[in-house]
């Protein structure tokens, strides 16, 4: 029996409808159990394939050194390999959403797990550093096929009530993957496994990758757009060109020493995204085929939360960068040395994640998230008191305290964004939705990383040191003059914070509430979320 059974209606795909369902029998309780595992197993795979890239994300920082050697890499293959995957993952995220949508989120996510699983083995053998920076470049663009499929395949799966839980492990996975690729990179590369060296970084998403093809071919239910759509053509290229014009040039600016035309290009590009927009308005017109569904913005909660996400990527990109270098060359740690540092962070993030959605948000709204920020602004400044007292003497205990506080807040915040970011998006566009929202994290990414040679390196450049300690003392300062800029945007979204619904209560009660009102009219199991939250009583807030 089909994997809908056991869901309520808000939550089904649209694929083919329960022939029990159509009869008028009542489901067997024993195939609603089967239907329930098989729910909560399609889960664990989307959710591991989500942390295959969260950690592909940054573990190759750490192997730089053993890749350079290795390969003979010059210094702007290095920052290919590095910057091809963010490029490629950035520009093909919405695109890769609006296929799920089009032609079924299963099977664009089993398109790109396996392509992502075959560049990763490139990778892992690549023979020279052209064929790595290709392979990269595949990855990176394997990865926006099926990273927005993960958000909306737990879109349409599971009923509201029950997203609650299913975000709050999302968000604990998003805090583990954040600091498990370099401790990963780090082990992995110091290993040297079979005299590997650093290629195991790439060949160990070889076995998750191909476990993911076989176990989602099986457990994934397919869902696709209730409505017939068209991939808009003109849009991929308009918003592809768009988020290049601005990411291109903040990723490879300060190696470039900041060119004129990357100015340029960073200037023209709200002028290219405002083209996109209108043309997205006169595609919704002409036949109702958009790459991005522009009526989403008019949902509340999706368009402050995406204001929030973008923000949040800033304070995103420029932290882990900083924080890595200062760790690694300031204060002169090993790679696995600094992994092991960030332990307690990850555990906090994951510890906060869980209770903040399933225990926190449903009695106090969007005062978690801004619980969160503000308690993330005093991580910072603990932080910054700690390195300014201990100076380059500084170790890994004591760097504990600020970074379980930082997790702590950054649990409070990931796992009720993403909530409250899709809680009221119609089910048919959840691909797309899910494709802006990562759009969105990867743009402020780009963002705080160009704002990191401003912040970080400007500080350093002004010190001009000479010495190994010059070194080390530049980078501690710069250090601590970045976590203010982090504390200073970590301020902006705790003000955008207040656009979000002040309390959702749409997780605790509207399970209940949409299926008796299917059952009251009875609805077909494909009807939008967006129609049966007009039946229900109960609005959001």
């Amino acid at each position: 029996m089909s994997s809908q059974a056991a869901v309520p209606a808000t939550a089904t795909s649209h694929s083919a409808p329960d022939p029990e369902a159509q009869s008028g029998h009542a489901p067997d309780p024993s195939a609603d159990r089967t239907a329930d595992r098989r729910r909560w197993i399609a889960l664990a795979i989307v959710m591991t394939a989500a942390f295959m890239d969260l950690v592909d994300v940054t573990i190759v920082n750490v192997a730089i050194p053993s890749i350079e050697r290795s390969l003979e890499a010059s210094f702007g293959a290095i920052q290919w390999i590095t910057a091809g995957y963010a490029l490629a993952f950035a520009a093909g995220l919405i695109t890769g959403g609006r296929l799920g949508d089009i032609f079924g989120r299963r099977r664009l996510f089993l398109i790109g797990i396996s392509g992502f699983t075959l560049a990763s083995a490139l990778c892992g053998f690549a023979v020279g550093t052209e064929m790595l920076v290709g392979a990269r470049l595949l990855q990176g663009a394997m990865a926006a096929m099926m990273v927005p499929q993960v958000l909306a395949i737990i879109h349409v799966t599971f009923p509201p009530h029950e997203r609650g839980k299913v975000f709050g492990m999302f968000g604990a996975i998003v805090g583990l993957g954040a600091v498990s690729g370099p401790l990963l990179g780090a082990l992995l590369t110091q290993w040297n496994l079979f005299g590997l060296e650093w290629r195991p970084i790439f060949l160990i998403n070889l076995p998750v990758g191909i476990a993911g093809v076989i176990l989602g071919r099986k457990f994934i239910t397919e869902s696709r757009a209730e409505k017939a759509l068209r991939l808009d053509l003109v849009g991929v290229v308009l918003a592809t060109v768009s988020l290049l014009m601005l990411i291109y040039p903040l990723t490879r600016g300060r190696e470039l020493d900041w060119p004129l035309w990357g100015h340029l290009s960073m200037v023209a590009s709200p002028f290219m995204f405002a083209v996109f927009v209108v043309y997205e308005r006169y595609k919704t017109r002409k036949d109702g085929s958009p790459l991005v569904e522009l009526s989403l913005f008019r949902v509340k909660s999706f368009a402050a939360g995406i204001a929030v996400q973008l923000t949040f990527g800033v304070v995103m990109g420029i932290f882990f960068l900083v924080w890595t270098l200062y760790m690694q060359v300031g204060l002169g740690w090993s790679p696995l040395r600094a992994g092991l540092t960030g332990v307690p962070f990850s555990i906090a993030v994951s510890l906060a994640a869980g209770l903040s959605v399933q225990q926190l948000v449903p009695r106090f709204g969007r005062k978690v998230l801004q619980a969160g920020a503000l308690t993330m602004m005093a991580g910072l400044l603990l932080y910054i008191w700690e390195a300014d007292r201990y100076g380059m003497g500084i170790s890994s205990w004591q760097m504990a305290a600020p970074l379980v506080v930082m997790g702590l807040g950054m649990g409070l915040i990931v796992a009720p964004l993403t909530d409250a970011v899709l809680s009221d998006v119609p089910r048919e566009h959840a691909g797309s939705a899910s494709g802006l929202i990562n759009t969105t994290m990867q743009t402020g990414n780009a963002l705080g990383l160009g704002l990191v040679a401003v912040v970080f390196f400007g500080v350093i450049d002004d010190a001009r040191p000479t010495t190994p300690a010059a070194v080390g003392t530049a980078f501690a300062d710069a250090f601590q003059h970045s976590l203010w800029w982090v504390a200073a945007v970590l301020g902006v979204i705790f003000l955008v914070m207040f656009a979000l619904p002040a309390r959702p209560k749409q997780h605790m009660e509207s399970g209940a509430l949409e299926d008796t009102a299917d059952a009251e009219v009875g609805a077909p199991t494909g009807l939008p979320e967006q129609r049966q939250k007009q039946q229900s009583p109960t609005k959001t807030g």
